[in-house]
């Protein structure tokens, strides 16, 4: 039973946007009613679920002197691994609607890597459809972002080299997977997996399943210089320096009104008698 949480970042090379307002956002997804009639017939392990961190965002290049009225940016709108990991152990195909004004504007993607490039010079809003396997949730998550192609900071100037970069990260959590399903998962890069109780012998993975993971390899992404890096050690030191910094606030706070306290006494003392 999936659900997921967002968090806006920026990325981690500067490009020419200044870092939007995280936000946050919880979604539950429940299981059809065919999905629970299927789940009787596979075993599940109970009390057990895995993750799969997600980055869903767009890249935008300006064209420069080749910019026209209508053509001003190439851009491309994408799903991810947070790390740029192969999401098709989960993810069967990635759906995006795009404005009416584009050719076809739903284009759907079946194979990694999950992205779509155009060129236009308008912003708005993608509607993103995940579908997962069928042994994964029948269920698609239905995620939004808005495409942004300029600076957000007006008086920032347009680069042909440094894109604009805009990214959310999400956690998609399934519940009580299938013995089958936690099999093909348990080793791949793009999940988190906790560990099995004692005496639970799970499946070996197919040779099918196996060669899937030879076919798309992430370093091939020439985008993936411009991609934010959302490992849990970033995320970590992002937590401690936050915290180094709320601490010398309060340090600071303190030594003032102990100043203040101090004066304080000092106009309060009665004079000395002569």
């Amino acid at each position: 039973m999936p659900q997921h949480s967002s968090k806006l970042h920026s990325p981690n090379q500067q490009p020419d946007v200044t870092p939007s307002t995280p936000k946050s956002q919880a979604t539950k997804m429940v299981r059809s009613s065919d999905d629970n009639e299927k789940k009787n017939l596979v075993k599940k392990l109970k009390d057990i679920e895995f993750s799969v961190p997600i980055v869903y965002g767009n890249i935008a290049f300006w064209l420069g002197k080749k910019a026209s009225e209508y053509q001003s940016h190439r851009w491309t709108v994408y799903v991810r691994g947070a790390t740029n990991e192969d999401l098709s152990v989960v993810v069967k195909r990635v759906v995006f609607q795009l404005h009416s004004s584009f050719n076809n504007p739903m284009r759907v993607v079946e194979s990694p890597p999950f992205e779509l490039s155009e060129s236009g010079w308008g912003e708005f809003e993608i509607a993103i459809t995940l579908h997962f396997h069928n042994d994964v949730c029948e269920k698609p998550l239905h995620l939004y972002h808005h495409l942004k192609l300029y600076p957000e900071d007006e008086s920032g100037s347009m680069s042909v080299k440094k894109p604009v970069v805009v990214e959310s990260y999400d956690e998609v959590v399934f519940s009580e997977p299938s013995e089958g399903l936690f099999a093909r998962v348990q080793n791949h890069p793009a999940v988190i997996v906790p560990r099995l109780p004692p005496g639970i012998i799970l499946p070996p993975v197919s040779v099918e399943d196996a060669d899937k993971r030879k076919k798309f390899d992430p370093k091939d992404n020439p985008l993936t210089q411009w991609f934010t890096n959302f490992s849990e050690a970033d995320e970590l030191l992002k937590l401690a320096a936050a915290r180094q910094q709320v601490q010398a606030q309060i340090a600071r706070v303190r030594r003032q009104l102990s100043l203040l306290d101090g004066q304080h006494q000092q106009h309060s003392k009665p004079p000395n008698d002569l």
